[in-house]
Formats: structure tokens, C-alpha cells, sequence
């Protein structure tokens, strides 16, 4: 984990730690993280950034109309319906939780467009409370070091909850999307630069070695 971090230091932070970073704010991380399923994070990062230069808050969100939300976030994966379901968002948040965003995974998942992953997401980047978020790296990469056998992401975060060190739950999400965007790669993973090589039981030694001549 202590390598991992300085890799994710050295390369661009991943779009909802930055949202967080920028405006500590859990309603504009729960709208980044929603529009950030399944969409690349340069593509996630245009659309927030427009779309939070036209609203500040649910208020806002509620009072625009489908068809511009629909328009400035129409380069995101499904963004018809994402669109749904972030114009449904205010209403539920007032009705449900009087307005403000939840902290506990069971009342995040009542929120349209929010599954697991991304609930997880929102409790542990928000918040900063204990949650394991398991999207596509953190699946991938967990079984290709080995550290877990599983065939969903749902029982990676099950798996991990048993395994990993509490302290590690608020970061291992960041630290593994970095790692698997930029060198854990699904098919051309970059072995030679890869900062923890030599515990990687996927490599093996010899080809350890060989990354290394």
C-alpha cells in the first residue's frame, strides 16, 4: 500500500478525489460519482465541470430542465439515464433525508442511480467513513495479485471486508483505479515499471527478472 500511494501521488488524481479535494462537498461528489460509472475520467471531469458552473446544489439541479441536463452531460456513458435519475435526485433527498446527503451505505442505496459501488464510493470519499468500494480495477486487479478469488465485484468488497486492514478501506479504491489506468493495465499491463513487482504472484520471478534486464 506504501507503494501503491506514491504511485497514485505521481499521476492524476482520480475524478471524484478531486471533486472532493476542490469542494469538500458530499451532494457534488454523489453527482460526479453517479455520472462517473462507466466513463472515462477526462470525460466525467468535462461534464461535472460544466454542469457545477450552472448549479451548486440540488436546489439547482432540481430546478433545470431534463433537456439541459441532458444536453451538458451528453458525452457520459448512458447519460439519458443518468439524466433520470439526477433529475429525480432532489426529491428523494428532501423527502427521504431532509435534503442532505447520507453517510450509511443502506440510505445511499435508496438514491436513484446508486448502486453499490458507488455508494461505497460516496461514503468513503465524502465522508471519510469505513467503506471499500470494488468497481472493475479493484475486482480485476485483487484477483490477478491473487489476494482474493472471486467472480463479482460484490464478492471482492465481501473478500476484502475479511482480509484487508481497516485502515486501508478509504484509500485501496483510489490507489487501484490509479494503478490499473496507468500501469495495471487488462491487457498490456506495464510489468517493468510496476512498483510492487516483486510481490505480484502474477509476474513470477523469472518473469521479474526479465522486466529487470
Amino acid at each position: 500500500m506504501a507503494a501503491l500511494k506514491v504511485h497514485f501521488e505521481s499521476v492524476r488524481t482520480p475524478i471524484v478525489d478531486l471533486i472532493q479535494a476542490q469542494t469538500n462537498d458530499p451532494f457534488k461528489v454523489l453527482v460526479a460519482t453517479i455520472l462517473s460509472a462507466r466513463t472515462k475520467d477526462s470525460t466525467t471531469s468535462e461534464a461535472v465541470s460544466a454542469l457545477f458552473q450552472k448549479i451548486d446544489d440540488a436546489d439547482g439541479l432540481e430546478a433545470m430542465e431534463a433537456s439541459v441536463l441532458n444536453s451538458i452531460i451528453g458525452k457520459v456513458g448512458f447519460h439519458r439515464e443518468k439524466t433520470k435519475h439526477l433529475k429525480a435526485l432532489p426529491a428523494v433527498l428532501k423527502e427521504k433525508f431532509g435534503g442532505s446527503v447520507p453517510s450509511e451505505i443502506d440510505d445511499l442505496l435508496q438514491l436513484p442511480g446508486v448502486g453499490r459501488k458507488t455508494a461505497n464510493l460516496v461514503r468513503a470519499v465524502a465522508f471519510g467513513l469505513p467503506a471499500i468500494c470494488v468497481d472493475v480495477h479493484v475486482h480485476r486487479i485483487c484477483n490477478r495479485w491473487g489476494y482474493v478469488k472471486t467472480k463479482t465485484p460484490l464478492e471482492t468488497e465481501m473478500a476484502l471486508r475479511k482480509i484487508l486492514p481497516l485502515k486501508h478501506w478509504l484509500v485501496v479504491n483510489s490507489f487501484i483505479v490509479a494503478f490499473g489506468q496507468n500501469l495495471c493495465t487488462p491487457l498490456r499491463p506495464d510489468c517493468k515499471n510496476c512498483p510492487i513487482r516483486q510481490h505480484c504472484p502474477a509476474l513470477g520471478v523469472d518473469k521479474i527478472r526479465a522486466t529487470k534486464s
